[in-house]
This record gives structure tokens, sequence and C-alpha cells, in this order.
């Protein structure tokens, strides 16, 4: 349902469309770079040093920032939607990863380490990675996003089960100055930003950026809760969303100093948990800080060393609106801080070796969970669970000919909770000619049980904690090739199946009837994922990927919740004029089943950007139109999307935007 009170334009760009793309390009645009130069480029998130991507262990993507730009992504969500094998489903509160078969919504997308500029943003409580509105860096400060699918604990630890996701950020010489950005979108949302960024004389880079972001929110009707006392279906006004960021780096020499602050609040109108239906009281803040300090040193011609220390904390709050009354008002807590430290060091020094070996430490000095009626107050939970853990890694490129490398790595992680772990991996990358290349993978990954998991219990919700609870694992094989036999032209397939094995799952005791977390599932995969890229010669580029997936719990036999079959995803953009570049992008996403033994349909959307338009030397315009065919789909639900009627309501699916539009204009000073 939408709100009749915004305007939108949404026959303004599907009209123009076609002359668009009829239209010659003109002007010099950097996509008019070879695919060589382009996608060639060293990649450091699949081996923690730079390597080509041909050579790494692993089929990474990589998106720039100008594709950031050309496409007009506004979260990383929406970036991540385009990336091969990748789904992502929005519950009205978070977005939820999925990757190769497996995302159940719900899950905190506690199985995907995301990095920002190699450090972990996953949280001490939850273990989220943060895709939404959450993340706490702005779109516009990123220089690329490495993507490595597959398991990569022999090199990270927990939570690098299904992949690792690195946010690499921009240096002050990047940005080149003053600028100032301010934007309009569907819904009454309106953002605004502020970034300074330099290189000084004397080499030193730094970046200063602060931005604030308010959204209104669509009333949005759902059909499960249509009647009279539940406002006939329609939860009004309660999709707000708003954030404020902070971002500063500093450069000179081998030393980066690094900090970020992020705090989101966000509506819920889902009756999450039980809760009241179109109650404006249920909302939920995420906030995240961290500060670092970098030292990378050459510390002789063959051995290179990198030094970081870390703080980074998390703060969530949700209230949750049980009943009319000031007595249904509960609200959660959850706070943790981590101090981290790591000393790696590069060997170049043996004949075709490249040997990488390292120690983290880490400590959470603090993982507080709390929950409490406000008024009045009533605590029905205080726990708060610090914890120390380490690890050491170790792992060997190499180059056994011109064509052949063998990388094989093996890490060792120890925490206080899940005891200890081996994490191995094995890969060999043959050259077969000049223009083919295949690679053969296997390793193994795990994911710790996070204090969520073994220590939330409260009577109000019926919970009861698990501290015992061991670590999933999982073992992959996968087979790749990537193909380049041109400049202008590459693709790429890659052939995988997997195993899970003690996967957490939230049940309930048929004793006592309350809910538990425990280690009673298992999961197999094997899957496909092909993909192309094309270059024009007049600047145009042209991306597609497809993926077929089978995932199935291996104790049921049935289809894991939000797998979808079939991905199939199609970018194409081109110059314009005076600067401009049109983007368009398709998705195409199969039927998902749902938490609630049913599914939601298949959808594909259309998206089109048109950007970096000049107007005059200093500032330039870029429009988007999101979903423009309008169509009508939606995401799967995830366990605690229910109502406390009785009986409880539960949804079969969360409706996702029709239409939208969003401008900016970006002034440099």
């Amino acid at each position: 349902m939408r709100d009749g009170s915004d305007v939108e334009p949404g026959w303004i760009l599907p009209a123009l469309l076609p002359m668009l793309l009829a239209l010659p390009a003109q002007g010099q645009d950097l996509t008019q770079l070879s695919l060589d130069q382009l996608f060639d480029v060293e990649v450091v998130t699949a081996s923690r040093f730079a390597q080509k991507i041909s050579e790494a262990p692993s089929a990474v993507t990589v998106l720039t920032a100008d594709e950031i730009k050309t496409y007009g992504y506004r979260t990383l969500a929406d970036l991540l939607r385009s990336m091969r094998g990748i789904s992502v489903a929005y519950d009205r509160n978070y977005s939820y990863l999925g990757t190769r078969g497996s995302g159940r919504p719900g899950d905190f997308n506690s199985r995907v380490l995301l990095l920002v500029d190699g450090r972990r943003l996953n949280d001490g409580i939850f273990g989220q990675a943060s895709i939404g509105t959450e993340f706490p860096v702005d779109l516009e400060l990123i220089e690329r996003v490495e993507y490595v699918p597959g398991p990569g604990s022999a090199i990270y630890g927990s939570n690098a089960f299904f992949g690792v996701l690195n946010i690499i950020t921009k240096k002050g010489k990047a940005i080149g100055g003053a600028e100032g950005a301010t934007e309009a979108a569907s819904h009454g949302a309106y953002k605004q930003r502020v970034t300074y960024g330099a290189r000084f004389e004397h080499g030193g880079e730094a970046v200063l950026s602060a931005s604030a972001y308010h959204s209104g929110g669509a009333d949005l009707y759902f059909p499960e809760f249509d009647d009279a006392a539940s406002n006939n279906g329609v939860a009004r006004r309660l999709d707000q969303d708003r954030y404020q960021r902070l971002f500063a780096k500093f450069n000179w020499d081998d030393l980066t100093l690094e900090a970020y602050y992020g705090k989101r609040t966000k509506g819920v109108p889902t009756a999450s948990y039980g809760e009241q239906f179109n109650d404006p009281r249920s909302r939920s803040s995420d906030r995240y800080f961290s500060a670092a300090a970098t030292w990378q040193s050459r510390l002789s011609p063959t051995l290179d060393l990198y030094a970081h220390v870390n703080l980074a904390q998390y703060v969530f709050q949700g209230d949750f609106a049980y009943s009319t009354d000031a007595a249904g008002l509960n609200r959660d807590i959850a706070r943790s801080k981590t101090l981290g430290a790591e000393l790696r060091f590069l060997e170049r020094g043996w004949k075709n070796h490249k040997l990488i070996y390292g120690v983290e430490l880490s400590k959470d000095t603090e993982r507080l969970q709390q929950n409490f009626n406000l008024d009045p107050y009533l605590l029905a939970l205080d726990a708060d669970y610090p914890k120390r853990g380490h690890a050491l890694y170790l792992q060997d490129e190499y180059h056994w000919s011109e064509r052949l490398i063998v990388s094989a790595g093996l890490r060792h992680d120890h925490d206080g909770e899940g005891g200890s772990t081996n994490s191995p991996r094995l890969g060999i990358i043959y050259k077969l000619t000049p223009d083919l290349t295949g690679k053969l993978l296997y390793g193994t990954a795990f994911r710790s049980a996070n204090a969520y998991e073994r220590y939330y219990v409260t009577d109000a919700a019926s919970y009861k904690s698990m501290p015992g609870l061991r670590a999933e694992n999982i073992r992959t094989y996968e087979a790749i090739v990537e193909y380049f036999p041109a400049s202008t032209l590459r693709a790429g397939a890659s052939l995988f199946a997997y195993r899970l094995n003690h996967l957490i799952s939230l049940v309930t005791d048929p004793a006592d009837g309350l809910l538990y977390f425990t280690n009673i599932d298992a999961a197999t995969a094997r899957g496909i994922e092909l993909e192309a890229e094309w270059l024009g010669p007049d600047g145009a580029r042209l991306r597609g990927s497809a993926s077929v997936q089978y995932a199935r719990n291996d104790l049921s036999g049935a289809w894991l919740t939000n797998a979808p079959r079939r991905l199939v995803k199609l970018n194409y953009s081109r110059p314009l004029w005076r600067q401009a570049r049109l983007g368009v992008e398709a998705q195409y996403t199969s039927r998902r089943a749902t938490v609630f033994e049913g599914e939601v349909g298949a959808f594909a959307v259309v998206n089109l950007t048109m950007s970096g338009l000049q107007l005059g030397r200093h500032a330039e315009v870029s429009a988007s139109l999101y979903n423009v065919l309008d169509k009508n789909y939606a995401d799967p639900p995830s366990d605690e999307h229910f109502d406390n009627s009785s009986p409880p309501r539960f949804l079969q699916g969360i409706r996702q935007d029709g239409r939208s539009f969003r401008i900016n204009l970006l002034y440099r000073f």
C-alpha cells in the first residue's frame, strides 16, 4: 500500500529510456579502460596480501566506486544484490544476506564476515554483519568492495563461514577537496553529507566526513492483520528510518589512523516477537563505533610487517510494545566492547614462496544483555559474559612453475567458550592457456555460537540459555574456470558443493515449552555460478550473471528457507554527455521457501540511474528510479514475525517497495 501523499515521477525515466540508450556516447570515461586494467587489479581480501584476481584462491568479485555511482546504490545491501550468487531479503528492519543457497532470515548475517579496511565489523553479541542503513560508513566513501565467497576461517577465523566481505575506503587524494551533497527521495526521505579529503605536501592524506539521513516511511499494508482491531492491516508511518554518521581517516607514510561512528534508529512495522500491531513505540536502534591504528612497513627487501590495534563498540536498543498500555513496553539492551590486536608478516625470501603468518588477540571486555519492562520497571535479564581469544595462522603461496600455484593455509583459534578449532584450506591454481585459468579449492570454516545464542534468557520471551553450544562447521569443494580471451571480454564459472554440520537452530523444548538454541541441523548444497562482462568501444559496459543452487536440510529433506534456486542479474551502462552516464540494472530471483512452510513468489526488478550530469564547473546531478516497472513482490519473513493475538498471526511475506526515486546534488568547492 502506498502513501498517496508521495508524488513520484514514475513515468519520466521509463519514457526516456529508449532515447537515452540510442544516444551516441560522448567524452572520455573511466570505463574505456580495458578489462585487464579494470579487473585484473590486485585484491587483498582472499589471502590478506595483494595478489591478482587470477591468482587468488577464490572466485573474487570486486565492485568499484564508479559502479556504486553508476547504478545509484543507496546501501551496502543494494550493492550486494548486484553481485553474482547473492540474494538479499529485507524485513523492514534489517537486510539479510543469502549466498550459495543459504541465508535464513533473522540469522543476523552471522555466517558472513564483514570487514572495513580489513578490520572486523561483526559485533560481539549477535555476530551481525550489518548491510542496511545501520552500516556505519557512507557508500560515497568506498573505493571498492571485495567479496570472497566460500570458507575463509583459515585466514579470518569465526564468522568467515560462507564468505568474507571487505569494504575498502577512499584516501584523501581520491576525494581531492571539499564537497557537499544533498538528496531527496520517495516517502519524504532526505540526506545531507559534507566531506573533505586531500593529500598534503608532506605526503600525508586525510578524509573527514559527516552525514545525516531521515525517511518518514510509507504506510504499509499487511493482509494477515486486516481487521478493525489492527487498523485494517495498515501500519501507519511506522517504517521511518534515520541515521547519523561520522568518518575520519589519516594516512602518513606507514601509519594509518581511522575512526567511524554510526547510529541508526528504525521503526518496526511488522509486529515482530508478538508485539502489538500498528504501535508507534516499536523500534530498534544500532550504534557502531570503531577506532584503529595500523602500521605497515617493509622491514627488508623480502619481509613486510603489518600491525594494528582496534577498539570496537556496538550498542543495540530494541523497544517492544506487547500491549497498548504503559506496562506493555519492553526494552532489550545489548552492548559489546572489543579490543583487538594483530601482528602479521609477509615473507618472500624463500624462492617461489610467499609466506604470510601472524597472530591475533581479542578481548571482549563487555558482552552485556539486558531485558526489562519500563513502567513499572521489571528486570528480566541482566547478563554480561566477557571473553578472550587468540589465533595463529600460516599460509604459503607456492609458485610451482609459471603455470601452477599451490596455496595452502591453516589457522588455529581458541576462546574460552568455544574451545579450540583448526581450519585448513588448499587451493590449486593452474593457467591452462594464457587466456584460461582453472582453480580447484577445498576449505573448512566454523562459526562460534554468539552471546545471544548462548545466554539470552527471559521469562517474557520464554527463552532459556544454552552455554554449551558447539561451533557450526562447513566443508566446501569448488572448481573455478576464468576466461580472459580479450582485453574487452572476461567470463567465469564456479561449481561448488558444501556440507554444513552442527547448525545452530532455535527450537521449542516439548517438556517445558521454552525456546532455546541447539546444534540440531545439518545441510548440503551444490550449485553453479556463471558470469561474463563485456566492454564496448564507446565505453559501454555489460555484465551478466546466473546462479543455480540447490540447498536442503539433511534431517527433513526440505529446501532451506530464503534460498532461491535461480538468480539472474544484468548490468548495463554507457557514457552519455558532459561526463554523464546511464546505468540500467535488472535482477531476477526465483521463489523462496519461508519458515512458516509457505513460499514467496519469483520476481524481477529493473532499476535505472543517470549519474554525473554536470551543472557548471562545480556541481553535478544524479537521479535514480528503482523498481521501474512497479513490481509487487515480497521477501520471506523469519521466526519472529508474528503478533500477540490468540491464536497468533504469522506474516507470510513482507512486501517490498514499489516504484521509488532518488535525486542527488553534489557540489565540489
